[in-house]
């Protein structure tokens, strides 16, 4: 009995020590990956569909910053993977892969969204499953879920003050205002917003007309024709705030130059506008046109140099259907929400959703901007700096003006 118990604790041992040095003899990166379960985050933009030429880009950055961050480590000590999916530029999609992700995937967060009618759909999952969605767009405000982490400016920290450096007399003293915007809940709110801005500062109705159109509108001629006759119309200078979105905003400026519409004539506030809406364009004769973001690719800033840097590295090593010298607003936010998220499970200790946000206040964080960012504990907005852009001869846009420091985020406006 004695030699049957010595038998069998030399082959425990023995197969024991082999494991042992099986497992020394790999590579300490496989050892780290076995021991520690990979931190899974989903992502919710579209790689087809009308918004893909600009959404698309957002999943490549999400995967970038999770590479920088798993070359330091990880999160927590375990290495961050993206799953990806494609909502197709289908509302009630995002929904049900929100779900998915949550759900069957487990992430522990999500990124994702361009429209508002895209976020609007996942949110009631979000709240309903105790998710977490970090949202990188610039939006109509009017809303603060504890489950949306609002990454980008509400209109009082960029709409706004770029109306009312257009109403300026540097910014050419506007006086009457053509809103067209795709027909969905950003461009109608913000227009709201706009109207009830332009009232308070004495204008009447008389000043500014409307016009919706559908998404993925593309045949412009007779609206740049209503637009020219709206210009040349006695009452003071005229702007087109336009908050069309996706593939109508190239459509949109084509038929601008097609009929040789300056912004000597009518400057245009092209509030969705990016640098990846003027490729393709000539844009020697749209100079002057105007956007406004939380982040231009001219920003001045040694962060922003590296940033560029990485991105181009990023797209030439993975061989991406993108320009590797064009980086728009939405990809810099979404980089700074996975660095934000990651910082905020640091501090908490877990990836757990309700000590995430938890740890929230206080956080900030460098952007490639220039400005840093930060969260209080008043709400999921993050504190931005903003700029207004101009539209150059180089399909990109020179910083016509920027906000001294960072405004504090207003979620629901006076004005609405």
């Amino acid at each position: 009995m004695k030699r049957i118990t010595s038998a069998v604790k030399r082959r425990t041992f023995l197969k024991t020590a082999a494991m042992a040095a099986g497992a020394l003899g790999m590579p300490s990166i496989i050892r780290g990956a076995q021991a520690a379960e990979p931190i899974k985050i989903g992502c919710l933009f579209s790689s087809s569909g009308t918004m893909a030429n600009t959404e698309g880009r957002l999943n490549h950055v999400c995967r970038m910053a999770a590479k920088e961050l798993n070359a330091k480590g990880g999160v927590l000590g375990r290495p961050v993977e993206v799953v990806v999916t494609d909502p197709g530029s289908d509302w009630p999609l995002y929904a049900q892969l929100g779900r998915q992700l949550l759900l069957q995937d487990k992430v522990a967060s999500l990124f994702g969204c361009w429209t508002s009618v895209s976020r609007k759909s996942v949110l009631p999952v979000v709240e309903q499953n105790n998710g977490l969605l970090f949202y990188p767009l610039h939006f109509e405000g009017e809303e603060n879920s504890k489950n949306v982490v609002y990454l980008n400016s509400p209109p009082s920290s960029s709409v706004l003050p770029a109306l009312e450096y257009l109403m300026s007399d540097d910014g050419g003293a506007a006086k009457r205002f053509f809103m067209l915007g795709s027909d969905y809940v950003w461009p109608r709110t913000i227009n709201k917003i706009c109207k009830g801005y332009l009232t308070s500062k004495g204008f009447k109705e008389a000043s500014w007309r409307e016009h919706y159109v559908p998404f993925d509108f593309s045949n412009f001629q007779t609206l740049v024709n209503d637009i020219r006759q709206f210009a040349s119309q006695p009452g003071g200078q005229p702007i087109v705030i336009l908050t069309v979105v996706g593939s109508s905003i190239p459509a949109f400026f084509k038929e601008v130059i097609s009929q040789g519409l300056r912004a000597t004539d009518i400057p245009v506030l092209g509030l969705d506008m990016l640098e990846a809406d003027l490729e393709g364009l000539d844009t020697t004769t749209m100079v002057g046109h105007l956007n406004c973001w939380a982040y231009l690719q001219n920003a001045g800033s040694p962060r922003n140099d590296a940033f560029k840097a990485a991105w181009k590295d990023y797209v030439d090593t993975n061989k991406l259907p993108f320009r590797n010298n064009v980086v728009i607003d939405p990809m810099v936010s979404t980089y700074d929400g996975v660095h934000l998220w990651a910082a905020a499970c640091q501090k908490a200790g877990t990836t757990e959703v309700d000590a995430v946000r938890a740890a929230f206040p206080g956080l900030t964080f460098d952007d490639p901007s220039g400005y840093t960012l930060s969260m209080t504990g008043e709400n999921n907005y993050v504190g931005r700096g903003v700029f207004i852009g101009s539209v150059n001869d180089k399909q990109g846009f020179d910083i016509l003006w920027q906000s001294e420091g960072t405004p504090k985020p207003v979620p629901f406006s006076p004005y609405a």
